[in-house]
């Protein structure tokens, strides 16, 4: 069967009930959609299950969409392992009065998903009898699914995207984010000893210690430039250039006098 003819089937299963059927986007992997009252939300799984040319013998998932203001989605899918087809279930729930029947008794493997929604959402499901928490801790306050909830570690320390309440205060510029608990590198720990250096090291771990923030070097400010190294006199249009050592003059020593006119030198450096 088709989405459309699927969807088709189970609005007149429950007919004369007010069952509005669509489909879901996916394109290949699209589904029938159909939305119930909440009153109708037990027999339209049920009628899902029992119905030959349906037979959703198989539960998916259930879950819930904060709508906000408009209230809360409860979405169930369903699946014939025979027909190879399923379907979406969807009924909305008023943001007070969050409650709708429990469908455990059509399908036993929806109490997870019952149970997991009431603790996220905060949506009752009558007639479950065993709505116990299931990933919080029993201490844990509030439901954190609710798009109202303020997730703690935004409120422990400021957040540079403001996607919370009270959060534009926090400032504009990214910086990266380490995990809560978690300090920068160089403030604790050691640093390990590079492999062959002699020596079992200094740190606890048998490292060099990390070194403190405050010993780095400072960085020059933006724009500054070092000082210039004063040039000689009479080197404005080039560098300095060194003196050349005289002719005959060891470098380092003393110069000596050229021989005179008509003199030869010995091999030892004598006149003759």
């Amino acid at each position: 069967m088709t989405p459309e003819e699927v969807g088709a089937r189970l609005v007149a299963l429950l007919a004369p009930v007010e069952a509005t059927p669509s489909v879901s986007g996916g394109q290949r992997y699209a589904r029938a959609t159909v939305d119930v009252p909440p009153a109708n939300w037990p027999d339209a799984l049920r009628a899902a299950r029992d119905d030959t040319e349906l037979a959703c013998d198989f539960f998916d998932w259930l879950s819930a969409v904060d709508e906000l203001a408009e209230g809360f989605d409860v979405v169930a899918h369903l699946w014939s392992t025979r027909l190879r087809h399923g379907v979406l279930l969807r009924t909305r729930l008023p943001r007070g009065e969050a409650t709708v029947a429990s469908v455990v008794d059509v399908y036993p493997g929806a109490a997870w998903h019952e149970r997991e929604t009431h603790e996220m959402f905060g949506i009752g499901f009558a007639g479950h009898g065993e709505l116990r928490p299931l990933l919080l801790p029993p201490e844990f306050e509030g439901h954190p699914l609710r798009k109202e909830f303020v997730l703690a570690s935004r409120v422990a320390k400021p957040w540079p995207g403001a996607k919370e309440p009270g959060e534009s205060e926090a400032g504009g510029g990214r910086r990266p984010i380490r995990p809560p608990g978690v300090p920068a590198p160089g403030e604790w720990g050691t640093t390990p000893t590079p492999a062959g250096a002699g020596g079992a090291g200094e740190g606890p771990r048998g490292g060099t210690p990390a070194r403190p923030a405050g010993e780095r070097p400072a960085r020059p400010a933006p724009g500054a430039r070092p000082a210039r190294t004063p040039r000689p006199a009479g080197t404005a249009d080039g560098p300095a250039v060194p003196d050349q050592p005289a002719p005959g003059a060891s470098p380092g020593g003393p110069v000596a006098d050229p021989p005179a006119r008509g003199e030869r030198t010995d091999d030892d450096g004598g006149t003759a």
